[in-house]
């Protein structure tokens, strides 16, 4: 499984959560129709020109469904003919998180995520969600993205700035991209994937989604749950969030992970820190970043933030080894890169997508200050969440989100197949058990017990459930663990040739 280090381009569970999600229960979206209503075309298939083995075609949508007859997009779709057409099981729709992945791309490497008895009996279909890569995306003026201010505030005159920022940018981000971004909420999105089916000549099909794909999977169910033949969320984000209980997971799970890669250290010989009191020598080097002393190879500053964000990357993987190598370096004194990374990518659907899909909201200066106090208390060494961190501060200043968050209510659906890995730095293990929880009549729950993000091949075990569940639609018991598999360098995707999970969900 290959991991991706977190990039939001350039915006960027207890019961305790059933509570925190009550509090901000809402309705469905007003003024967003199903899909139902509008009549689809036939999409024109053509070889790929990335792949030609595989087909690509468009599929001419409204942008908005409460308008059929207004302005249109094309949705990008690809499809990987399943290898064995005559025992074809029927069609797989698949999705790598994102928010901003393209399920075009992901589709070309299928067979290379996928077990051969998969690609043999489904056809592929992959598509980039609108306001994203091939599906008129969501554009930004580089001069604007440019002078993006610091995601950490120190006054607040610079919470001031950051706020003035967004909605600059999001003003920016609408002039330039036009009616798309108003509508490329995950909700709108769930849409297109029934048009999707619709226009393939599909009854029912079937759905894998990994990290912010499983929000279109969970709003694909609640909406269209009749039309599923068999899904499977891997890697959960829980919609029901509100902007602390958000922070404060994603918080937890950046602290656990650190916790993990300190127990791997101290039993794994080949580790630099072997024998060694890592979390002092941790300690010392978040000291030293605090005081300005901790610079990259190119002379720039290394800070509190910069350091302790670094533990979300390493997460994915998970990379023990080789973030334990980086940190070897750094607490060496020798020059090092300006971040751990394994690779980055740079869109910018976010303020479209995410920042319309969670009303993750501060208010004021005073209430970014307790937010992030509340962070830092809960994870101290990875100095709170990058990712969550993030997330948040790139929707300061927005309007309210046009799908917010709500619980997850499924009818009419089959038994989905949901899993998480106990230790995940992006789609917390909280997360997971918070959206089976609101969803346990229609939802089978598999926990992984390592490391990373993304389940589906983690072990023998994960993967012949998964595996069975897709071709005999033969499912275990709810509640089931996998064992952990001690991540080596290969698994932590340094030499991996998969395709990508979509970052930074």
């Amino acid at each position: 499984m290959q991991p991706v280090v977190r990039a939001f381009g350039a915006a960027l569970a207890s019961s305790a959560l059933v509570l925190g999600a009550a509090q901000i229960a809402v309705a469905a979206p007003e003024g967003q129709p199903e899909a139902a209503g509008y009549k689809v075309g036939a999409i024109e298939w053509k070889p790929c020109e990335e792949v030609p083995t595989v087909d690509c075609g468009f599929l001419e949508l409204p942008i908005d469904y409460a308008k059929p007859n207004g302005e249109k997009f094309k949705l990008a779709v690809s499809r990987r003919k399943a290898n064995d057409q005559a025992n074809k099981i029927g069609s797989m729709v698949i999705n790598p998180g994102g928010p901003g992945g393209s399920g075009v791309d992901f589709s070309f490497g299928a067979d290379r995520y996928f077990s051969k008895e998969i690609v043999d009996k489904f056809d592929v279909i992959g598509f980039d969600p609108r306001g994203v890569a091939r599906s008129q995306p969501i554009k930004c003026s580089g001069d604007v993205l440019q002078r993006q201010p610091s995601e950490y505030p120190k006054t607040k005159d610079e919470f001031d700035k950051l706020v003035a920022f967004n909605k600059e940018l999001r003003a920016d981000c609408r002039k330039v991209s036009g009616a798309i971004f108003d509508h490329a909420s995950t909700y709108d999105v769930a849409n297109d994937i029934d048009s999707i089916r619709r226009a393939l000549g599909e009854k029912k099909i079937s759905y894998y989604g990994v990290s912010y794909g499983t929000i279109m999977g969970q709003h694909y169910a609640a909406q269209y749950g009749k039309n599923i033949r068999a899904m499977i969320i891997d890697s959960n984000m829980d919609h029901s969030l509100g902007t602390w209980k958000f922070l404060e997971t994603e918080a937890r799970g950046a602290q656990d992970m650190f916790n993990e890669w300190v127990k791997w250290s101290d039993r794994t010989p080949s580790s630099p820190f072997y024998g060694k009191d890592l979390r002092k020598i941790w300690k010392d080097l978040l000291a030293k970043a605090g005081r300005g002393e901790l610079k990259d190879q190119n002379g720039r500053v290394i800070t509190r933030e910069n350091l302790g964000g670094n533990i979300v990357g390493m997460g994915y993987g998970p990379a023990f080894k080789p973030f334990a190598d980086y940190i070897a370096t750094l607490a060496s004194g020798a020059p090092v890169a300006a971040k751990f990374a394994e690779g980055e990518t740079y869109e910018n659907p976010f303020a479209g997508i995410f920042c319309n899909d969670y009303n993750l909201r501060v208010g004021s200066w005073g209430e970014y200050q307790a937010l992030n106090a509340m962070e830092n208390r809960i994870a101290p060494d990875s100095v709170g969440s990058s990712i969550g961190h993030g997330a948040m501060m790139g929707c300061v200043g927005f309007p309210k989100a046009t799908n917010a968050q709500r619980p997850l209510k499924i009818k009419g659906a089959p038994k989905i197949l949901m899993t998480n890995s106990r230790y995940d730095t992006a789609t917390v293990y909280e997360w997971a058990v918070n959206a089976h929880r609101q969803s346990r009549d229609t939802t089978v729950f598999v926990t992984y017990e390592g490391w990373g993000h993304g389940v589906y091949d983690r072990s023998d075990c994960t993967l012949k459930i998964n595996n069975e569940y897709l071709v005999s639609l033969k499912l275990p018991r709810n509640g089931t663990t996998c064992a952990a598999v001690e991540p080596s360098v290969q698994e932590a995707g340094v030499l991996s040739a998969k395709p990508k999970i979509a970052g930074p969900f």
